[in-house]
């Protein structure tokens, strides 16, 4: 792939910030849980949690997203790169379809207007960081580079 950066140099940064989203992720999450403990799983009612609409199950989510992302980037070895990728698209998927049932019978995680941009927001940049974490050889950036160069 020409268009990601192997070795970029703030590849640490980048790394930090996607653990950090993680951790955002596991707070929110288990503050939802006590929040929401005794409730319906997928109940639609007004629990808030950092100002966010939420239930037991989306709670439940988001620990387990959480736990992902910092378990991927205490691996490293692009690991993380994949899994930063795949949870940013998956969260993109959960928040635009949040944002399409939001006022429906079908919202079954309880999101409001600020869940959706929040977790669209999270999901933005699980992808940046997932686009500037690649690790590789030397080579492998030397050639990224001339691809660049090329284009």
């Amino acid at each position: 792939m020409a268009h990601t950066p192997v070795n970029h140099p703030a590849r640490p940064i980048y790394r930090a910030i996607g653990g950090l989203t993680g951790l955002y992720l596991v707070v929110f999450g288990v503050l939802g849980i006590i929040t929401s403990a005794g409730t319906e799983v997928l109940a639609q009612d007004d629990t808030k949690v950092l100002g966010q609409g939420t239930n037991l199950g989306f709670s439940l989510l988001s620990v387990l997203l959480g736990l992902l992302v910092l378990a991927g980037t205490a691996l490293g070895r692009n690991i993380d790169v994949a899994i930063n990728q795949w949870l940013a698209y998956a969260l993109m998927v959960i928040s635009l379809a949040g944002l399409a049932f939001i006022r429906t019978d079908a919202n079954f995680f309880n999101f409001s207007i600020t869940t959706v941009i929040v977790v669209m927001s999270a999901a933005l940049v699980l992808l940046m960081v997932g686009m500037y974490g690649k690790v590789g050889t030397e080579e492998e950036s030397e050639a990224w580079k001339k691809a660049r160069l090329v284009l």
